[in-house]
């Protein structure tokens, strides 16, 4: 799963995501979702998400529970 079908994301998760300012370096940060903040049930970049840590990104891997 890619992340880009919000059915497929939820908060618990452990994931891989994408911040804003890391899109050009394609940098990954790991965390749990906290909470789903796109509202389409796709999109084409990821779905956007809050980490239990309060970062903010694009889910770019839905990893496996750790």
């Amino acid at each position: 799963m890619n992340g880009k079908n919000r059915k497929d994301v939820k908060p618990g998760q452990w994931v891989a995501i994408v911040q804003k300012q890391d899109q050009r370096s394609g940098e990954l940060t790991e965390g749990e979702v906290k909470r789903l903040l796109t509202k389409s049930s796709f999109h084409p970049h990821g779905i956007k998400v809050q980490l239990t840590t309060g970062e903010v990104g694009r889910v770019q891997q839905i990893l496996e529970d750790e």
